[in-house]
């Protein structure tokens, strides 16, 4: 059974530092692409990183523009979690974050962030305000 945990977020100034972690379940990270999205009140959650493996040795990193430079994802096999180091945190970066994995084994390795189509499991979310 697929599960995934976010853990990490919080009240921050701008300008500050969060990690948030994704613990996996029922599945390993070097098999299938696990992503980072997040939905700002009265807003469309939106990707925000993707990390995958094509072989399960090499990973691949993907951002949307708003994050780069400022989000760094990782993973750890050993635990089979997924972090998201954010730095220089923005006001405009305040949403509820998810991870999610993929729900086909045909694009289980995808990172395709600019749609929510096929990313069929999700954590639960973890807050993240940025404010002074």
């Amino acid at each position: 059974q697929v599960q995934l945990v976010e853990s990490g977020g919080g009240l921050v100034q701008p300008g500050g530092s969060l990690r948030l972690s994704c613990a996996a379940s029922g599945f390993t990270l070097d098999s299938y692409a696990i992503g980072w999205f997040r939905q700002a009140p009265g807003k469309e959650r939106e990707g925000v990183s993707c990390i995958s493996s094509s072989d399960g040795s090499t990973y691949y990193a993907y951002y949307a523009d708003s994050v780069k430079g400022r989000f760094t994802i990782s993973g750890d096999n050993a635990k089979n979690t997924v972090y998201l180091q954010m730095n220089s945190l923005k006001p405009e970066d305040t949403a509820v974050y998810y991870c999610a994995t993929r729900s086909s084994l045909r694009s289980k390795r995808s990172c395709t962030i600019v749609t929510l189509n096929g990313w069929g499991y999700w954590g639960q979310g973890t807050q993240v305000t940025v404010s002074s």
